[in-house]
């Protein structure tokens, strides 16, 4: 039985508010169409006492903005009452395509203003909500996760500002270094896994597939994703290998060491599919390398599934490497603001997050474990048996 047709027998931690920002509002409309149909749907027999109060309705967006001032200063407000109710705030952070006026100028919203306005909306609440989540899919500066140097740590500030605030449970996905976590012990934090979600759209388009270790290896295009390729591989039961970056450490080139080459470990991919699997696409270009790479070394398709698809230097390389034929498909998910142009590429794949969205929620709102959602293992098992038996 699929867990959204599942009789839910637990009260409610409170009546449930959804407060997508600006940056997130496509997609918070999503997983709000999702929490609607199925909180009219599911049956049980508590549904009509007053722990139950305000379960089902029309929609469960509440009303919220972030007007700015002509200095570019803002303030959050929200437009109904919030007291009591178990609020979820979802932040888009990468949401670049905002704009606001700056003393007459047009200036676009950065990581820094949607971080600020999600603040400003939990100062709104006031403390009057029961329960305080924050759905944050890009985790905010979360590449500035450690210290190597004199250098600040960005990311766990931020997670304490939040828990400060009265934030009880921080939602991400993929996070860069899920260790940061240990700037907020006590609270809850979860970063979750679309390992699931790219196999699905994968299969959906892919209909001649043989997912098995013979014919397909899942790839790391670096050290750092490691963790993250082995447990795609195990759960599909495929090999795995990795490429490691060196760099040239005697200069800097846009704030890093730049890249003097790709080096492989692992078996030969010659005649396989190949899976790169990432958390982002920034430039792209170690992505980019990889792929070339795997294609000189004879693979047969390659696909690239990076949870964040941010193509900060635009798509003209992509377009050029579909072209040349040294990438097959690219998968990123919706949980990121994606430009028209990336939507209409013949070899883009759009994964969309809402429904898991909404799950998480749905559970988190009845205080119900998580642990069946963010293990995909059975799902995915499932999936691949309905694939090999011909439901393609």
């Amino acid at each position: 039985m699929l867990y959204e047709e599942k009789t839910i027998e637990t009260i409610p931690v409170g009546p449930l508010g959804l407060i997508p920002l600006k940056s997130c509002k496509d997609l918070g409309d999503r997983v709000n169409d999702y929490l609607v149909e199925w909180r009219q749907e599911r049956e049980s027999e508590h549904k009509s006492t007053i722990a139950f109060s305000g379960y089902q309705r029309d929609s469960y967006i509440i009303g919220a903005s972030t007007p700015r001032f002509g200095t570019g200063e803002a303030k959050g407000s929200l437009h109904e009452s919030v007291r009591g109710d178990d609020l979820y705030f979802m932040v888009d952070v990468c949401n670049y395509s905002l704009t606001y006026s700056l003393c007459g100028m047009t200036n676009h919203m950065s990581p820094d203003d949607h971080f600020q306005d999600l603040k400003r909306l939990i100062a709104a609440s006031a403390g009057k909500a029961r329960r305080i989540n924050v759905i944050m899919p890009f985790l905010y500066e979360s590449r500035q996760h450690k210290r190597s140097s004199r250098e600040s740590l960005d990311c766990a500030l931020a997670l304490r500002e939040l828990v400060n605030m009265g934030v009880e449970n921080i939602i991400t996905f993929d996070a860069h270094d899920p260790r940061v976590q240990n700037a907020i012990p006590l609270k809850g934090f979860e970063t979750v896994q679309p390992i699931y979600q790219f196999i699905k759209y994968l299969l959906k388009v892919e209909k001649k597939l043989d997912i098995d270790s013979e014919h397909m290896m899942v790839i790391s295009p670096d050290e750092g994703g490691m963790g993250r390729a082995v447990f795609f591989a195990n759960v599909l039961g495929l090999d795995m290998g990795m490429f490691y970056k060196r760099r040239d450490y005697t200069q800097i080139v846009n704030g890093r060491n730049p890249i003097v080459a790709h080096e492989f470990l692992g078996s030969s991919v010659e005649g396989k599919d190949v899976i790169i699997v990432d958390d982002m696409i920034s430039s792209g270009e170690s992505m980019l390398d990889v792929a070339k790479e795997l294609k000189r070394r004879k693979a047969r398709k390659v696909f690239v599934c990076s949870t964040f698809g941010l193509f900060t230097n635009g798509l003209a390389k992509f377009d050029e490497y579909y072209e040349n034929g040294f990438i097959d498909r690219i998968l990123t998910t919706n949980l990121v603001y994606q430009t028209p142009d990336l939507l209409s590429r013949p070899y883009y794949i759009n994964v969309d997050m809402s429904k898991y969205i909404a799950l998480i929620i749905d559970n988190l709102n009845h205080d119900a474990s998580l642990s069946e959602l963010l293990n995909p293992t059975i799902r995915i098992n499932r999936l691949l048996e309905r694939y090999r038996a011909g439901d393609r």
